[in-house]
């Protein structure tokens, strides 16, 4: 059937003007993720965007092409909870650790039978006859190659805040929640810290302190800060120095803690899977003993 309005549809694809055409020509649009980034960093430059969008919206963009296995807590960092455990074990691990959900295993490691909510172990305080099992809520599993995106989008559909991560063989890989998927987007912001030289792992902030990645070789440290840092027992090696500061306080570091070493104040500022992501660093007020 002919069209009785022939020329409605070449008046929509004469729209642009010539020199709109030309500069598509010229300039044509983004056609892989590192282009469109690029894009997203001119915007910014052109006053288009702000510097918080762009950041988020490239966690959206490489968000698409990360799994689950690249963002997971691995299964030795697992804070796990023994079904047969006394209820004041339980209760010591819950409080220590300040996590929401525990998986719970039987027997091995291996053998996670349910998710534990730490809010409903109030429930035993005020009724001990029930059975803990009873308060267990299914556990979700899903493979290391799973997407970000997908993930996200069964977190929101079936309500869960927490997976178990398998590998290929079936075995526990490690942990992923839904916080850990939207860290991807509106996480660690590192691009407002510039320092010279740096290497990811230290940045300048705003008050003459340094924010330092826990997994920043103590050589690094060392230079970075004019120091030499060392457990009290010489004989004790160690590579990171989160892996330093927590063997000096003696227990996994949380939140807000403070340690001083070496003519520094380390204070901690974020952990993450039994381990401190990052310090928050500045010289000590105290005189060296």
């Amino acid at each position: 059937m002919s069209d009785p309005n022939p020329g409605r549809h070449s008046d929509k694809e004469d729209k642009r003007t010539f020199l709109q055409k030309l500069a598509e020509f010229i300039h044509p649009g983004p056609d892989s993720t590192a282009e469109l980034i690029e894009t997203l960093a001119e915007a910014e430059d052109n006053k288009i965007i702000g510097e918080e969008s762009r950041l988020m919206l490239e966690g959206v963009i490489r968000m698409a092409d990360m799994t689950a296995g690249e963002v997971m807590v691995p299964a030795t960092r697992m804070d796990l909870i023994d079904i047969q455990s006394a209820m004041d074990d339980m209760l010591n691990s819950v409080i220590d650790t300040a996590h929401s959900r525990f998986p719970v295993f039987e027997g091995e490691r291996e053998n996670i039978i349910g998710i534990l909510m730490a809010k409903d172990l109030l429930k035993l305080q005020r009724a001990p006859e029930l059975n803990i099992r009873a308060l267990l809520r299914p556990a979700v599993f899903v493979p290391e190659t799973k997407g970000l995106n997908d993930l996200l989008r069964e977190f929101r559909g079936n309500r869960n805040h927490l997976a178990i991560v398998i590998d290929e063989f079936g075995r526990v890989a490690g942990l992923i929640t839904i916080e850990d998927v939207l860290e991807q987007i509106v996480g660690e912001i590192e691009d407002e810290f510039d320092i010279a030289e740096d290497e990811g792992d230290i940045f300048a902030l705003a008050d003459r302190s340094y924010r330092v990645s826990g997994d920043t070789p103590i050589e690094r440290v060392n230079d970075a800060f004019s120091v030499t840092l060392s457990g009290a027992d010489p004989d004790d090696q160690f590579d990171t120095i989160g892996g330093l500061i927590a063997h000096e306080m003696g227990h996994v570091p949380k939140r807000g803690e403070r340690h001083t070493l070496g003519g520094l104040d380390f204070v901690v500022l974020h952990t993450k899977g039994g381990a401190v992501k990052w310090f928050k660093v500045s010289p000590s007020a105290k005189p060296l003993s």
